[in-house]
């Protein structure tokens, strides 16, 4: 039976719940977070983004096909054009200047996430690359649908974080997540068992960091 990419959710079924359903997006989610804990999250975010696009022009790289070229293109162009001007701009709403954010240091957990997944990249072919940036590409759609599932989660003007939910539930932003979904779906059904095993292991691994990314978050630690 060809793979999917649900079978590398269930692969590591306990790790991407754990991100999934973490303490940084139940807070968010109930209005509870604590406000120092989002603005640390939303300054080593910004970085994330800067690495993120590096990733997609490394994934351009890595293309074998114009196909897979223009969608790496449309990747990096989005980030580069769209998402880090919004980011910019939700920052500055939260009091985070702009120059604040050219100056800031890395945490451990950003430097962690980012380098392992240019790293797995650089080593393997585009499908790992893809793999190890497919928790934040798919998760955050995850996430967001799994915040309006809950009794739990306030939306609107009574909960300050109204507008990541938002961004991250959009017609944009999940249309993006299936075609990534698509794009590993067509890909992993082609693998053999010991090379998603493999894909398992970087799956897992991303699923992991980002989950230290949360928790990074949540106790604003450098």
């Amino acid at each position: 039976m060809p793979y999917q990419f649900d079978d590398l959710k269930r692969s590591c079924q306990c790790e991407w719940q754990a991100y999934i359903q973490h303490d940084f997006v139940q807070q968010l989610g109930n209005a509870s977070l604590a406000p120092e804990a989002f603005q640390h999250y939303l300054k080593q975010d910004y970085l994330f983004l800067i690495q993120f696009a590096r990733a997609f022009a490394l994934a351009a790289y890595k293309s074998p096909t114009l196909s897979d070229l223009r969608q790496a293109k449309d990747g990096l162009q989005a980030i580069l054009d769209v998402e880090l001007d919004l980011h910019v701009s939700f920052c500055k709403e939260w009091g985070i200047s702009e120059q604040e954010l050219a100056e800031l240091p890395e945490a451990r957990a950003t430097l962690a996430y980012t380098r392992y997944v240019l790293d797995t990249g650089n080593r393997g072919d585009l499908l790992d690359l893809h793999v190890a940036l497919s928790p934040c590409m798919v998760g955050y759609g995850e996430i967001a649908n799994w915040l309006n599932s809950r009794a739990e989660t306030i939306r609107g003007d009574s909960n300050p974080y109204d507008a990541w939910i938002a961004m991250y539930e959009s017609e944009e932003f999940q249309d993006a997540m299936q075609a990534e979904i698509s794009w590993l779906n067509e890909r992993l059904a082609e693998v053999s068992p010991a090379r998603f095993k493999e894909l398992s292991r970087i799956f897992s691994d991303a699923t992991r960091l980002e989950i230290d990314f949360w928790e990074m978050g949540l106790k604003q630690s450098d």
